[in-house]
């Protein structure tokens, strides 16, 4: 959602965690910030009284914002980690304090190693090593990678391969917590078998664990063992809080944040994919809707594994009346590839779709409708990554570590992303407008008051009727009595009243 600085309106701003970005006359970010709370965070920089008592670089900031946009994450944690993701991608000039470079810690795990190990790393290089991450709380994941290379007795010495003679400076085989293959008393199959169920651990297989930590706690309790019980809860609530099964999908896609695919990852898909030539231009669709109301499209671009902003575009839902995300699909694709098949833009080497089969035969269908010639088109699952092909039954699996993987959850997510901050935008707009333009008397004028005062619909419906005609000019208290009962007799379905 972009909007220009003079039109700034709290009840513009949802109250959710989230990042923003203010971008100069130029189109450029020149900050780029993270809150709990989007709308008191932003609101506090449009303040005439802030701007007064500001120092210089705010004042400065302030006068060069020319508009601004947000993106709603999940959590405080989320919006921390896209917060250095976009200050890292933007490079802002305001973004002096975290111009250092530092990341969020990963874990790090090298199959090429004889018996790998659990490592700290903050930056994922293109290695061939397993990353987990980024992790905003590094206290909890330092916690949680000492317990599990204890519980799972995995080594912890430095030595790429260690033998007898490391074994004879080695600690932590002496207080049996390291099985010790260095000197065979385990065997590379079974330290093989430790290092996958550490996998399953750190991508939210956490339940079994959990619940013993727990047990063991009871009983430390019951015993009076009162700091062992308390080392405990800590180190459950570390496990919890860096991979259990809440967070899974948070993991999936925090594994590569900061991570750019690039052209090495379009390669690879090229192999995956078994094309002819590689997919220079990748356009992914997705529709976004609540039970097919303000059901829209986006579709984004990615150039040599990387976004094309120039060349997004959305779509407002047509010619679809209730849930029906297939008949949506083919309008949005429909609506694009029609430009095609007149000769006024060019296809892309590869096209995707959010979704399975249902979703990617709906494509087809339109791209044989408009005659357009074959190129490669697929469908990306959800739920295992699946990769649907025309008129193949069983979708492709690819191992998850693969560049070719992560460039497409890349893309989807970015999708995704787009889809829903338009669906955002037209879901606030239509929720501030539905109501306050239904009540007899309210023109422009007096609405944009009432949401400048006010903030938000859901304020205004709190407030009594003599506060609303105290703090609003030019509304007495016979009109204010008329819009609180107004307001009081239409309350908006509470999955919808943000405003």
């Amino acid at each position: 959602m972009t909007l220009k600085k003079h039109n700034f309106y709290p009840g513009d701003i949802p109250v959710k965690p989230g990042c923003y970005l203010y971008r100069d006359r130029f189109g450029e970010v020149i900050y780029v910030g993270k809150a709990s709370n989007l709308r008191r965070r932003m609101s506090q920089y449009f303040q005439p009284s802030r701007e007064r008592r500001a120092d210089p670089k705010l004042r400065s900031l302030v006068n060069s914002i020319e508009t601004w946009e947000f993106i709603t994450v999940r959590n405080e944690e989320e919006s921390l980690i896209l917060e250095s993701r976009l200050i890292k991608e933007f490079a802002p000039r305001y973004n002096i304090l975290m111009r250092d470079d530092k990341r969020h810690l990963m874990l790090k795990l090298d199959p090429a190693e004889t018996y790998p190990r659990i490592r700290l790393a903050r930056l994922r290089k293109d290695d061939s090593c397993l990353y987990y991450g980024p992790f905003p709380n590094g206290a909890a994941l330092k916690r949680t990678a000492e317990y599990l290379a204890r519980r799972l007795k995995l080594r912890t010495c430095k030595c790429a391969c260690p033998g007898a003679e490391d074994r004879a400076h080695c600690m932590t085989g002496a207080v049996k917590d390291c099985c010790e293959p260095c000197v065979g008393k385990e065997s590379a199959e079974g330290y093989a078998a430790r290092v996958e169920r550490l996998k399953e651990i750190l991508e939210g297989d956490t339940k079994e664990l959990v619940a013993e930590l727990h047990l063991q706690m009871s009983e430390a309790a019951q015993a009076q063992r009162f700091e062992k019980a308390a080392e405990l809860r800590d180190i459950a609530s570390s496990i919890e809080a860096v991979c259990g099964g809440k967070r899974r999908r948070f993991l999936t896609a925090a594994k590569d944040y900061g991570t750019d695919p690039g052209p090495g990852a379009v390669e690879d898909l090229r192999q995956a994919l078994k094309l002819d030539d590689p997919p220079v231009s990748i356009e992914c669709f997705d529709i976004s809707n609540i039970s097919g109301t303000l059901a829209v499209a986006s579709m984004v671009h990615f150039t040599n594994g990387r976004p094309d902003r120039a060349k997004y575009r959305r779509f407002r839902i047509r010619t679809v009346e209730g849930p029906n995300d297939f008949a949506m699909m083919k309008e949005a694709v429909s609506r694009r590839f029609a430009r095609v098949a007149a000769g006024e833009e060019e296809a892309p080497s590869l096209l995707m779709v959010d979704g399975g089969a249902g979703q990617l035969s709906s494509a087809i269908d339109i791209l044989a409708a408009l005659d357009i010639p074959p190129f490669p088109v697929i469908g990306l699952a959800k739920k295992h990554e699946e990769i649907y092909i025309p008129g193949v039954r069983t979708p492709i699996r690819l191992s998850l570590e693969r560049p070719a993987v992560h460039l497409l959850q890349a893309v989807r997510d970015e999708a995704h992303r787009f889809a829903i901050t338009y669906h955002r935008e037209l879901r606030l707009n239509a929720i501030r407008n539905s109501l306050l333009d239904e009540i007899e008397g309210i023109g422009e004028a007096r609405k944009t008051a009432l949401l400048k005062e006010f903030g938000s619909v859901r304020a205004l419906r709190r407030a009594p009727a003599s506060e609303i005609a105290r703090r609003v000019p030019g509304i007495g208290m016979e009109f204010a009595t008329q819009i609180a009962a107004y307001l009081a007799a239409h309350k908006s379905d509470g999955s919808l009243d943000v405003l």
